[in-house]
């Protein structure tokens, strides 16, 4: 704080009301309940306009009569909680003043043990703004307050507060809420990491490369070095990364009680609160409308195929991943489908041989992933299952699912290469022979691995990570050369 701002002053003597949404937690209760009922079923969609046409009180009664979050789940300001702890230990009296329907605030206000009072919204009135500033005169009087809050919609009770506590607002706020002229009682800066760095996690930018599976086709057709299929394909590739951001977006948004628990998991920026759920809710529409824009300057097969993609994505977060087996067989087939959307834009046939040895690499790769996490929750400490339709003794089985799907790839791959169509393809076939001992090498690689338990991410960002892996990647793709 510059010397020209007031200084932060003691106020023993007012009930301190706290904020909940932004300034409690990092999160939004409102957005986290609503998507814990589509969570439970997404046709609650067609009921969410009926109900906001009865206005913001009715919308946060008709969820919160549907929906239990979790207090104990919640990203907490700890800097908050501790300073709070210590005025409850002085004596004096807490109030929790929200704009969240009553019932999650109690929830939260039980959890905590802190607070004397609850006032927040029921479903005639959204305890919000002018109307939450009405409420606490009417309990506490003109300036009989402080107020703990985090936003612009909370100058005017700042203004008519006997003093406020800032909760990790901007600085352009800050100086709002201090030229109001009443005492600053408290300022929490905002955690550092709020840069680009933190959206390129959400939108899971890393898991891009995987999008590169659409240029396959093209390139097993030896037409890369044309420009024109070379741009169409360009074209296919973003537009699938931002479909891919805008799933894994609403997933996180989905899964946020169950990524909470988990031991990784729960350090994702919604997860953890580094983001704001509010953000998600603005970007997973945008992504998807500009994906699909994109997709309307290629065939309309792609598109199809976008389409197929996102619903399969949006199936599998709702459903199918909590059922054992057929979360693995999706995660598969959507890679295949991949290669096939990359094939649809540039108008090219993918071989029978190309789809096989993908769909049985790629339940390889989905296996040995569900096997990580499950021996990760298998270890003592850890809770049991989340979700998940598999348990600890079935780690064993998964592993031989698993490599036996990888060798049958490699199966096919030799099956591919003792073809007729290599011949026309490639002048030196003999040279491709040499990729099946490699791929052998990398799938028991990874098993090898994941059974040490030295293998702890998603096999597809370790292999690019992997110095190894790339190296006999690389030289995978020089043996191809080296035979066309």
């Amino acid at each position: 704080m510059s010397a020209d701002r007031p200084s932060p002053v003691p106020t023993p003597g007012l009930p301190l009301c706290v904020d909940l949404d932004g300034t409690l937690v990092r999160s939004d209760l409102l957005i986290e309940s609503l998507f814990a009922l589509l969570k439970r079923n997404l046709f609650y969609l067609l009921l969410l306009p009926w109900w906001l046409l009865g206005g913001k009180a009715r919308f946060k009664a008709e969820i919160a009569a549907r929906v239990e979050l979790e207090p104990g789940l919640l990203p907490y300001r700890e800097d908050l909680l501790a300073y709070l702890r210590q005025q409850r230990a002085a004596g004096r009296r807490l109030v929790l003043a929200t704009a969240s329907h009553i019932r999650s605030a109690e929830a939260v206000a039980l959890h905590l043990g802190l607070f004397d009072g609850v006032l927040a919204s029921d479903a005639r009135r959204n305890l919000s703004g002018t109307l939450k500033l009405a409420r606490l005169e009417q309990e506490f009087g003109p300036r009989g307050f402080a107020y703990a809050g985090d936003s612009r919609v909370d100058l005017p009770i700042w203004a008519r507060a006997g003093a406020m506590v800032l909760v990790a607002v901007p600085p352009r706020l800050q100086g709002a809420a201090e030229r109001l002229g009443t005492p600053v009682e408290r300022v929490f800066q905002a955690p550092s990491g709020q840069g680009p760095a933190l959206y390129a996690q959400a939108l899971r930018i890393n898991q891009w490369v995987k999008n590169l599976l659409l240029f396959v086709p093209l390139a097993m057709a030896h037409r890369l070095q044309e420009p024109a299929l070379l741009g169409q394909a360009l074209l296919a590739f973003v537009s699938f990364c931002l479909c891919a951001s805008s799933v894994y977006l609403l997933n996180d948004l989905l899964d946020l009680p169950a990524d909470r628990r988990h031991p990784s998991k729960r350090r994702r920026p919604f997860a953890s609160g580094a983001l704001a759920p509010a953000r998600g809710l603005l970007l997973i529409p945008l992504l998807l409308l500009l994906s699909f824009a994109l997709a309307l300057a290629l065939p309309w097969a792609f598109a199809a195929f976008l389409g197929l993609y996102y619903l399969g994505t949006l199936a599998y977060s709702l459903w199918l991943k909590g059922g054992a087996l057929i979360d693995v067989l999706t995660l598969a087939g959507l890679y295949t489908l991949r290669i096939l959307a990359g094939a649809a834009a540039v108008a090219v046939t993918p071989s029978f041989w190309l789809l096989a040895f993908s769909m049985f690499l790629f339940l390889s790769l989905a296996l040995v992933k569900r096997y990580i996490e499950i021996a990760t929750l298998a270890q003592p400490g850890q809770a049991p299952g989340f979700g998940r339709g598999y348990r600890a003794e079935d780690l064993p089985l998964l592993s031989q699912f698993g490599t036996t799907s990888g060798y049958l790839a490699v199966l096919v791959l030799a099956l591919y290469i003792n073809g007729d169509n290599v011949q026309a393809l490639y002048s030196h076939p003999e040279l491709i022979w040499l990729l099946c001992p490699l791929l052998l090498y990398l799938i028991s690689r990874t098993w090898l691995l994941a059974a040490r338990g030295e293998l702890h991410e998603d096999p597809v960002v370790f292999a690019l990570r992997d110095r190894r892996s790339q190296w006999l990647g690389a030289l995978g793709v020089a043996l191809l050369w080296l035979a066309t």
